[in-house]
């Protein structure tokens, strides 16, 4: 009869899981940074194109809804991918840019967001009234970890 062997004898346990190399973890934060910003944009383009959507020649007002849900979804991903609370700025900061150039005449005397529109009228406080709540609601939150990532110390 020969004689039993282990394999499990020979080997090392594995290091214990820690943090992420501060360099990663750098990375990680600022490529979130970019997605944020980018996604900033783009809902605030969508949110324009929709603006003027009509079915049955009444506006449906989908924009303003889409501002609420997107600026909520924005503000949460920044500050779980950047770790900071001032995060919720990098969505806001082009989505209000944007809200402010569609809304001045061109010298050709375009206008994307007319003045006579209520759903534009009504994203723009919409996605604005959001932004200013999530940012309010990450200035008084306790100091806490959320999701996977902790804010650096």
């Amino acid at each position: 009869m020969p004689a039993s062997m282990t394999v499990l004898d020979d080997q090392e346990a594995p290091p214990p899981a820690g943090p992420p190399p501060r360099l990663l973890d750098l990375g990680l934060r600022l490529a979130g940074a970019i997605v944020v910003v980018i996604a900033g944009v783009l809902t605030g383009v969508l949110e324009l194109l929709l603006a003027t959507v009509r079915v049955g020649g009444q506006l449906i007002g989908v924009s303003a809804l889409l501002a609420v849900g997107a600026n909520i979804a924005l503000s949460w991903f920044a500050y779980e991918a950047v770790g900071r609370r001032w995060a919720v700025a990098l969505p806001a900061v082009p989505w209000f840019a944007l809200m402010a150039v569609a809304a001045i005449r061109t010298s050709e005397g375009d206008l994307l967001l007319a003045g006579d529109n209520w759903v534009g009228l009504a994203m723009i406080v919409a996605g604005a009234m959001t932004f200013a709540v999530m940012g309010f609601r990450q200035i008084l939150a306790p100091p806490t970890t959320l999701g996977l990532m902790t804010p650096p110390r």
